[in-house]
């Protein structure tokens, strides 16, 4: 149960009754009715902003009105107190037996806690990864890995239908130098004596391995053939090479994905001429020139007729080309041509992950998808900014020209997917992530991936340590949900069940923000809790010890709680792609 809709839904269930008694004009727009924790705990358990949305336009003062909520509010079963708070804000306490009720709902669900049917089965389509086809990729690549996997997750989670796709840029001038990089890699697989490898090319190793095989495969087919025999070949050659690479890098890291897209199929397949006669049909494109770029010196910039989309209907700062001056199409029109395919398979709400340095790319395909959905379809793009890399608080260099970047594999063969899955995780996707690769092995408070894990693991040994002292009880989950949870009294404990029961609340606001950390912060905040309770208990009053060998019922409601919690903690994981340790 998300409890905020619940009372929510209490609420509006008294102000149609104020409707119906006239206090409330006829037609009064309850959109604006939300219910909200309290800043303050000691406020109250909810807050509602009712009669501040709805006294003027009642006729009303907010104070007034609030009164008339008020007064339906104490006649719930579930309310203790209902007190007006400032100008016309309502704070609300919610009975021990709600919250209590609430255990026992995370006991009878499992894992499944917090599923949601908010997104009412549409679908989406999450696009993430999406590397260039060049070669392994880097930790950066890992960040929008995971945030791109854990938002389709949560989507899952909050009753999407999620199809998560990579999009393989096997077309233009990248794959057209992997193949040149592949050509010189096989020239030395074949005994040629190469020199060095021309700055304009891919230098690390990881293209020996794919060229020996080649050489193995074709013997000296290309040796010495003219370059524009076997470009095109040895570029599909070498991306589908990378991309078993890149493949095998997301199963190490857990991402997989349900679609792959081919920007060079899409564009054999008149991807583009189909954006291009949408765009003509509704006068879309014309030619024009362009002002020079901010910044850039008029004597440096040349002026010419370029055919050009109206971006700029559509909120886009400057119209912007689809064709270059030779008559190719740009990275822009293959980009369209996808989206569009996107919107044509299904999807009118679609969101791109993407590096931080495509932030100027936002407006305009953001502009293109409004032209070609006619604004039936919905583009969110999320970027992720830069990781940076330490060991031991030192900057780990990496250089991709040299050939010596440090891999997305190798961090993972470090520290293990669960880690780099988590730490990705504890930034918002906009705010540059530092990675200590020591730090995050730690085994303290500072940690957060150890903290979580942590918690889930003494409520795994607290359930052990009961089975060995109660052998006679059952205390799985089903027996514990009939527990006697009203001995549950302490403000501690009613702190942690309360936070608990947000879950589904997060679920639901996470997944429509599209803000995948949110759950990280979440499952952090809510371990603080249990590890307050744990230290409460053990050294300022063992009346609060989860086992009490003479008094069963104690033990067990208090077991309740810490079975619910290890299911809560375990959902969030589960959502997050991290497996929750038994022991530590």
């Amino acid at each position: 149960m998300n409890h905020f809709e619940y009372l929510r839904d209490k609420i509006v269930a008294i102000l149609d009754a104020l409707v119906e008694a006239g206090a409330l004009p006829a037609g009064t727009d309850f959109s604006k009715v939300n219910v909200e924790l309290t800043r303050d705990p000691s406020h109250g358990d909810l807050a509602t902003n009712a009669a501040m949305v709805l006294a003027k336009p009642a006729g009303l003062k907010p104070h007034d009105l609030a009164g008339k909520i008020v007064d339906g509010l104490i006649k719930l079963d579930d309310v203790t107190s209902a007190e007006i708070a400032g100008p016309g804000f309502i704070n609300i306490v919610l009975s021990k037996e709600f919250w209590c009720a609430r255990l026992a709902e995370v006991l009878e669900a499992g894992t499944e806690y917090g599923n949601s049917n908010v997104g009412q089965g549409r679908a989406v389509n999450v696009e993430y990864v999406s590397a260039n086809p060049t070669g392994p990729m880097h930790v950066g690549h890992g960040r929008g890995a995971v945030i791109g996997d854990v938002l389709a997750n949560l989507l899952v989670k909050a009753g999407f239908a999620v199809t998560k796709e990579y999009y393989i840029n096997d077309a233009g001038a990248q794959v057209e130098a992997l193949a040149r990089s592949l050509h010189f890699r096989y020239r030395e697989a074949l005994g040629e004596d190469v020199g060095e490898m021309p700055e304009d090319l891919y230098p690390g190793d990881y293209l020996v391995a794919p060229a020996q095989k080649l050489a193995g495969e074709i013997g000296d087919k290309w040796l010495g053939e003219e370059e524009i025999n076997w470009l095109e070949p040895l570029g599909t050659y070498a991306s589908e090479a990378m991309m078993d690479l890149i493949r095998d890098d997301l199963a190490a890291l857990g991402v997989s994905h349900e679609a792959f897209s081919s920007e060079r199929e899409l564009v054999m397949q008149g991807g583009v001429d189909r954006v291009v006669e949408a765009l003509v049909s509704r006068d879309l494109i014309y030619t024009g020139v362009l002002e020079p770029p901010k910044g850039k010196k008029t004597n440096d910039w040349e002026a010419r007729p370029q055919t050009l989309f109206r971006a700029t209907d559509f909120g886009d700062d400057v119209d912007r080309p689809i064709q270059k001056s030779d008559g190719s199409w740009t990275y822009f029109a293959t980009d369209m041509a996808y989206h569009l395919d996107k919107f044509q398979r299904g999807f009118s709400e679609m969101i791109d992950v993407w590096g931080a340095d495509h932030g100027g790319y936002v407006k305009r395909m953001q502009a293109a998808v409004k032209a070609l959905t006619e604004e039936r379809g919905d583009l969110d793009v999320k970027l992720c900014q830069m990781v940076n890399l330490m060991e031991n608080g030192e900057p780990v260099k990496m250089s991709k020209r040299a050939g010596t970047f440090v891999t997305l594999r190798e961090v993972i063969d470090q520290v293990g997917k669960d880690v780099v899955r988590f730490i990705m995780l504890t930034r918002k996707n906009d705010a540059a992530l530092d990675f200590d690769l020591t730090k995050v092995m730690e085994q303290s408070r500072d940690n957060p991936v150890f903290y979580v894990q942590y918690s889930h693991a003494r409520c795994r040994s607290v359930l052990r340590h009961a089975t060995e002292m109660f052998k006679d009880i059952d205390f799985t989950p089903a027996r514990l949900a009939n527990a006697e949870l009203d001995r549950l009294t302490d403000s501690a404990e009613l702190a942690l069940i309360k936070m608990m029961a947000t879950w589904p609340r997060i679920v639901e606001s996470a997944a429509e923000a599209h803000e995948p950390h949110r759950i990280a912060y979440y499952l952090h905040d809510l371990s603080s809790l249990f590890h307050a309770l744990w230290t409460k208990g053990s050294k300022e009053d063992t009346s609060l010890r989860f086992l009490t060998e003479e008094d069963v019922a104690l033990t067990s409601a208090r077991l309740a709680m810490v079975s619910a919690l290890a299911t809560v903690i375990a959902s969030g994981l589960q959502v997050m792609g991290v497996v929750p340790v038994e022991e530590m």
